[in-house]
């Protein structure tokens, strides 16, 4: 079986290469994930191309997948129609910055209607907004990430993803980020023997073979279907370290990059779950 690389949610601060190498030594990261942006803004930086080429090399020859998280104020099914441009602005802005850094695909956010009477129209903005983005193949794919639940959520449950894909016609650039602790929130109940297995099971009869592209693990501070994300440290929160080790036993996981986006500080806690988690890994 295909083993699936382990790393995390890596700083950035202080600049892209120089901050964020250096982490991945210490946390043993085999992959990662950074934001190129403000996490919580909307602002687009360009970011520094000696800092760019210092990095793109740098996981060249640690030979690690990157990926971008883009801001977590992108929301392509808002009513509000200068949230939705300022949606598809940093989604074009984080696909350029994943050509000039070297990452392998940019993860977003599912989106909410945010009001019922907007549901069907928010799948039409959605198709409008991406369809556009996933045509551009000189850049890197995005991965749609399903939300914790709540707000009239766009894609929460695994199941959601089928309409959600269906709103693009399946678009073969469009992957599939799966979160454990949005997943849990949402209402899978992964902690259950099974649990996983079942959940992953219905991801794939909902999106297809090949479709998952990366995974984000993370234990929860809360109980199933709270629709709260808040994670916590793998195997001290509701879900348990059991749940996955058979996350990585999973045939639809084999060989998909795994980012931890835990409790850290500095490196350590990073450090300790990735540690973790590739202990669980299938011999």
């Amino acid at each position: 079986m295909l083993l699936s690389r382990i790393g995390s949610h890596t700083k950035t601060s202080g600049g892209l290469a120089k901050a964020a190498l250096p982490y991945v030594d210490a946390a043993k990261s085999e992959t990662l994930q950074v934001y190129v942006s403000n996490s919580r803004g909307w602002a687009l930086p360009p970011g520094d191309p000696k800092q760019d080429v210092l990095f793109r090399d740098g996981i060249g020859e640690r030979a690690i997948p990157a990926f971008i998280h883009a801001s977590l104020l992108v929301n392509l099914g808002s009513p509000t129609e200068l949230t939705v441009e300022k949606s598809i602005a940093v989604l074009a802005h984080a696909l350029e910055r994943g050509q000039a850094i070297g990452a392998s695909a940019v993860v977003f956010h599912a989106g909410s209607s945010v009001d019922e009477a907007h549901d069907d129209k928010a799948f039409h903005q959605l198709r409008e907004a991406l369809l556009p983005l996933l045509d551009r193949d000189d850049m890197p794919q995005l991965l749609v990430e399903p939300s914790a639940g709540g707000g009239r959520s766009l894609a929460s449950k695994v199941q959601d993803l089928t309409r959600y894909l269906d709103a693009v016609d399946n678009h073969p650039r469009l992957g599939v980020c799966f979160d454990t602790c949005h997943a849990w929130a949402a209402g899978h109940d992964l902690a259950t023997p099974g649990g996983m297995t079942e959940t992953l099971d219905a991801l794939v009869a909902s999106v297809g073979e090949g479709r998952l592209q990366l995974i984000h693990a993370n234990d929860s501070k809360d109980e199933c279907g709270s629709t709260r994300d808040r994670h916590e440290t793998i195997g001290q929160g509701r879900i348990g370290s059991a749940p996955f080790a058979e996350l990585l036993a999973h045939p639809a996981t084999a060989g998909i990059p795994v980012i931890v986006e835990t409790p850290s500080v500095e490196h350590e806690g990073h450090a300790a779950d990735i540690a973790l988690l590739k202990s669980l890994r299938p011999v």
